[in-house]
């Protein structure tokens, strides 16, 4: 049963909702809409007021992530020793620290990372932090998706838009292309600067294999390759003339006019209207929702009007829409890093840390 400031909340947001439809019937946010009031924009003061029992509610699993001063995005409490979760790519080197609802600057830790979805564990130096609650229960589109922080009010609302799909990886490359005269896959060129220049392939060396597995075509070539990310590696079985050999070859994401005449290499794509994420893309489970978050608000939990998490944002993917992680995801992700630093995490003092 949803607790007393839940159901209020309900309450508000029924009336407000109500009464801002007819007037809705345009774009939302839209400034040309000479009927509604800026504050009553999805984004506006009046809106996330009337969300602001669900950020009461959750404000006190949440905190605010600084590296040398500068914030770079939040961190949801997920026990009640202080470990949270956040996004680890936003981490750079330097001092961290949080700042807690009580407007109180803490220490905190890196503990662990999972590379394959981005996200961090962390340990918060500070007693009193309330764990996240997880909702049960599948997600579905048209639900509210709300965005609280450490403040009064939510810093953001929306609603799910996408349920949860995989998110292929930036497209990386080995640095070859292909003869497209012969039948076989057989290399033409390689590309300066990528990994099969750096592992000795040759013009006119066949792939034979990828991983072990054969192939015959480019075709095979390219759709097998798609699945790797940046950094990893990759062993390509080789013919070149009569002899046959096995390397490794790392794969690379093409920078900024690296390859000529690639349009997918423009720094300036999907950054109209806002900076997306610096690692937005390849994750194995994401909820899409329509919500437009800065960067750094990404780490800290997607809530439902209970305030229940249904995931994790992870990043800014596009002008108009933000990846969370599935609960279902994080619970798995959380358990696995907590086991892997089990053995070397110390303990941690009370009296060394901050009380709420």
């Amino acid at each position: 049963m949803p607790s007393a400031p839940i159901a209020y909340a309900r309450v508000l947001m029924f009336a407000l909702v109500a009464g801002l439809l007819p007037q809705l019937s345009g774009a939302q946010d839209s400034a040309d809409s000479p009927s509604l009031r800026r504050d009553r924009y999805r984004s506006g003061e009046a809106t996330l007021s009337a969300f602001a029992p669900v950020s009461e509610a959750t404000r006190y699993s949440i905190v605010k992530l600084n590296v040398n001063g500068a914030t770079v995005a939040l961190a949801t409490v997920v026990d009640n020793n202080g470990l949270a979760l956040t996004k680890a790519s936003e981490l750079k080197k330097g001092k961290l620290t949080c700042w807690l609802a009580t407007e109180k600057e803490v220490d905190a830790e890196l503990i662990g990372t999972d590379e394959d979805e981005d996200l961090a564990l962390i340990r918060v130096h500070a007693v009193g932090l309330k764990p996240i609650r997880w909702a049960s229960g599948e997600v579905a589109i048209g639900q509210w998706a709300i965005t609280p922080g450490i403040a009064a009010t939510p810093q953001a609302v929306g609603i799910v838009s996408v349920l949860p799909h995989r998110v292929r990886p930036p497209r990386a490359l080995i640095g070859v292309s292909f003869d497209f005269r012969d039948s076989k896959p057989r290399i033409q060129t390689i590309l300066p600067g990528f990994g099969a220049e750096e592992a000795g392939l040759k013009t006119n060396d066949v792939i034979l294999a990828v991983n072990a597995m054969a192939v015959t075509n480019r075709e095979q070539i390219v759709e097998t390759l798609r699945e790797f990310r940046e950094g990893r590696k990759v062993k390509l079985r080789i013919q070149r003339l009569e002899t046959q050999f096995t390397v490794e070859v790392r794969m690379m994401v093409p920078k900024a006019g690296q390859i000529e005449g690639d349009p997918f290499s423009s720094p300036h794509l999907g950054r109209l209207g806002g900076e997306v994420s610096q690692r937005s893309e390849g994750f194995e489970q994401a909820i899409e929702h329509d919500t437009v978050l800065q960067p750094w608000l990404c780490g800290g939990p997607l809530v439902d009007l209970d305030g229940k998490a249904i995931g994790i944002n992870i990043a800014r993917a596009s002008r108009v829409s933000t990846y969370a992680l599935p609960s279902r995801l994080v619970k798995q992700i959380l358990d696995n890093l907590k086991t892997k630093a089990k053995a070397t995490m110390p303990a941690v003092k009370s009296d060394s840390r901050h009380r709420l």
